[in-house]
């Protein structure tokens, strides 16, 4: 595939590490503030199908103070204090999937550009597990103004980049978001399958590539 593309994007939650073990790891956290998270799920819900905002996070924190009648205010610092901040500790305690740093740079080495969108904060992660160093660049779709599946932040990941829509593969793990989104923007997708689909060997229709590990992932790009 190696030949068709300049680039390939990674989103980041589900995709380069398991969500189960994190959603375990926060459980009780998120019990702690559950009348919070549960409204502030709804919002986001809201906010994945509406147009690119000038300001996303004004808009967000109107909807959750609406939803929980607070105050604006109040919700722009239970979103940063029990969100952006709240959540960024229990990701030092995450692992990447096997072999995603070996990918990372082994596509590098072979001429690939390569980038990192994500609906959430990408610097909740740090240096994301040693990745940043291989990126040309990395995106958070809320500082964009509009969230996956919008054919926004794909668009703007793609000019940062400088490589046409078509000569990208974005890599995801969410259906709706990841792969509908982005093979609406023009790119080519691939699919992180899930245990369940891998173990029955079902691919994603919709996806061009479905895949189970990140050495699965890397050979079927470079060959």
């Amino acid at each position: 595939m190696k030949e068709k593309i300049g680039a390939v994007v990674f989103d980041i939650d589900g995709t380069l590490y398991p969500d189960l073990p994190f959603y375990i790891r926060v459980l009780f956290y998120t019990l702690r503030n559950l009348r919070f998270f549960l409204h502030f799920s709804k919002v986001r819900k809201m906010l994945h199908k509406v147009a690119p905002l000038a300001n996303f996070f004004e808009y967000q924190a109107r909807l959750l103070a609406s939803s929980m009648h607070i105050s604006v205010d109040r919700a722009r610092s239970m979103i940063d204090v029990l969100v952006y901040r709240g959540l960024k500790p229990y990701f030092k305690h995450v692992k990447p999937y096997p072999n995603v740093q070996e990918t990372f740079r082994e596509l590098k080495e072979a001429g690939l550009k390569i980038g990192i969108l994500s609906d959430l904060p990408p610097e909740q992660k740090g240096d994301i597990w040693g990745l940043a160093k291989y990126c040309d660049v990395i995106l958070g779709s809320e500082q964009i103004g509009a969230l996956k599946p919008s054919k926004f932040p794909f668009g703007v990941v793609a000019m940062t980049l400088d490589v046409p829509m078509d000569k990208i593969l974005y890599v995801g793990n969410s259906i709706k978001s990841d792969i509908k989104g982005a093979k609406n923007a023009g790119m080519y997708a691939a699919y992180k399958l899930p245990f369940w689909r891998a173990i029955l060997h079902l691919p994603l229709k919709e996806a061009d590539i479905s895949f189970s590990s990140y050495r699965q992932l890397k050979n079927i790009v470079l060959n």
